[in-house]
């Protein structure tokens, strides 16, 4: 189909740079940016993923850093602890056993 256009003269410029280094005809090179323009409509862009950092406190005296399995077994260890206590207080509480 044959229409008139009015282009912007940058972008003329610009197509006939792309039809002659690629050695293709003007009309292609506009059909074909016309066509990969229509196609990246239905496209929305991409926001670049972020990710906020955020502290995680302070460092723990006695603790090296290096050794992550360390500070690993420990917070376990404490967690055990915390819940058998918290466990026997219940059996204590129950039992009528005050402690």
């Amino acid at each position: 189909m044959r229409t008139t256009l009015t282009i912007d003269d940058q972008l003329t410029r610009e197509l006939k740079e792309i039809a002659l280094r690629t050695g293709r005809r003007f009309n292609a090179v506009v059909n074909e940016t016309l066509l990969a323009g229509l196609q990246n409509l239905g496209t929305p862009a991409r926001k670049p993923y972020r990710l906020e950092t955020v502290s995680l406190g302070g460092l723990t005296k006695g603790f090296n850093l290096d050794k992550a399995l360390q500070i690993a077994d420990s917070l376990e260890d404490n967690e055990i602890a915390r819940r058998l206590d918290a466990s026997s207080h219940r059996r204590h509480r129950t039992s009528g056993n005050p402690k």
